[in-house]
């Protein structure tokens, strides 16, 4: 991919009512455009990271026993009124539409219903579980409120995978493995060190807890207390001495922080399950309810926590298995045969590269490289080119180093 090709460009500024540095910096260096507030086009270099993403999240789920699937954006009445949730009173933040004749339909913005409907052909029996299905996909939720970019969309991009156990102890197996995977996950996208396993309320869910990942975040909505020996957190929904006292917690272990809530697994019992007439015939062949569980991950939120997360006062700083392109290869005067050489060298290696070849100046290129938060800059030049080596410098490094293509390649493998 060459620079000059790209149909978006950097800006110096965001748009005036952007506020949320996140979709600043990534609306500047050409990622995302803004619709409206809540709602963004992913441009060629953010899908790219957003697929990156997505990729390490579903490497995780496929792990555990995951199956990927594609459920439908647009939902029917009936199995949400018979969960009790079609009503606006119990759920606020609904998109709803109609067919021409008249038929009122959901637009998705979780999918227990559908999936229960969807599996209750094939899951009847004791043997087809336990079983694990999610989906990488759109939803769509009527938030009041979407002032803080990336991190709360009225439509955005979501992992929501859910599990079916035949008893309590199997989905608190299945529910273990996936938190586990979870912190994988948050590892691979080095945030892990500032991500806590979070004690949440279990709504109407469950008696028991929710479990919320938050990553400690000045810029957070959500008041969380740490306990930094243990590695886990608490939301200040349940911070309370009856719910320490019942966890084995002592007060004074726990720190208040901001965090950015970036997954949620839930226990859902067999509310869903129930509500919709889905049973299986254990070995007796005696109904059974099936145990559910839930567990999100915002895919697209991460994208701007880690724009927020990953950057300076010179733009984002991504990291290398998310970045768009590992490396910005900067064309300066006229060597594009040497430029196109290390070009296809690279790439031949896995290396993907963004190659600046625009007639502009070295400093603007410099300056793009940086905003953009390319993690490898390279420099092809007539002064290199006459050295034999390249100039290199890393995206979150001061220095400037000479490189052979030999130390370049192993430096970038």
């Amino acid at each position: 991919m060459k620079v000059s090709q790209l149909f978006t460009k950097t800006q110096k500024n965001a748009p005036a009512d952007e506020v949320a540095r996140n979709a600043q910096l990534l609306i500047r260096a050409g990622f995302i455009h803004k619709e409206m507030a809540g709602v963004y086009a992913y441009l060629p270099l953010g899908l790219r990271v957003l697929e990156n993403i997505k990729n390490i999240v579903r490497e995780e789920m496929n792990a555990i026993g995951g199956q990927e699937v594609m459920m439908t954006t647009l939902q029917p009445k009936d199995i949400w009124e018979k969960t009790d949730r079609w009503d606006d009173k119990k759920v606020d933040n609904w998109f709803k539409t109609k067919l021409a004749n008249g038929t009122e339909l959901g637009v998705g913005l979780t999918h227990e219903e559908p999936i229960v409907d969807a599996l209750s052909t094939y899951v009847t029996s004791y043997k087809d579980m336990p079983l694990s299905v999610y989906q990488i996909q759109n939803k769509f939720r009527n938030e009041l409120r979407a002032k803080s970019g990336l991190l709360r969309g009225r439509e955005f991009v979501m992992k929501d995978m859910y599990s079916l156990a035949r008893t309590q102890e199997e989905h608190e197996e299945m529910y273990e493995l996936a938190a586990a995977a979870y912190h994988k996950v948050y590892d691979r996208l080095g945030i892990g060190a500032i991500t806590y396993r979070t004690y949440a309320d279990g709504g109407i869910f469950t008696e028991r807890f929710s479990d919320e990942f938050q990553t400690l975040s000045e810029i957070g909505e959500d008041t969380i207390y740490v306990n930094e020996a243990k590695k886990i957190a608490i939301n200040e929904e349940v911070y309370t001495d009856e719910n320490l006292a019942k966890l084995g917690l002592n007060k004074a272990d726990f720190v208040e922080k901001r965090g950015v809530e970036v997954g949620n697994i839930f226990p859902l019992e067999s509310k869903y399950t129930d509500a919709l007439g889905v049973y299986y015939a254990d070995e007796k062949g005696q109904k059974q309810s099936i145990i559910m569980g839930c567990y999100g991950i915002g895919v697209s939120r991460l994208v701007g926590m880690i724009a927020e997360h990953f950057s300076d006062d010179n733009g984002l700083i991504w990291p290398d298995n998310i970045a768009p392109f590992r490396v910005y290869l900067v064309q300066i005067g006229d060597v594009t045969a040497e430029a196109q050489e290390l070009h296809d060298e690279l790439m031949s290696q896995g290396i993907e590269v963004l190659w600046d070849d625009r007639d502009v100046r070295p400093g603007e290129k410099f300056a793009d490289a940086e905003l953009m938060g390319i993690p490898h800059r390279v420099v092809v030049s007539e002064k290199t080119i006459a050295s034999g080596q390249y100039e290199y410098k890393q995206r979150t490094g001061s220095d400037v180093e000479m490189l052979t293509k030999d130390e370049l390649i192993k430096r970038l493998s």
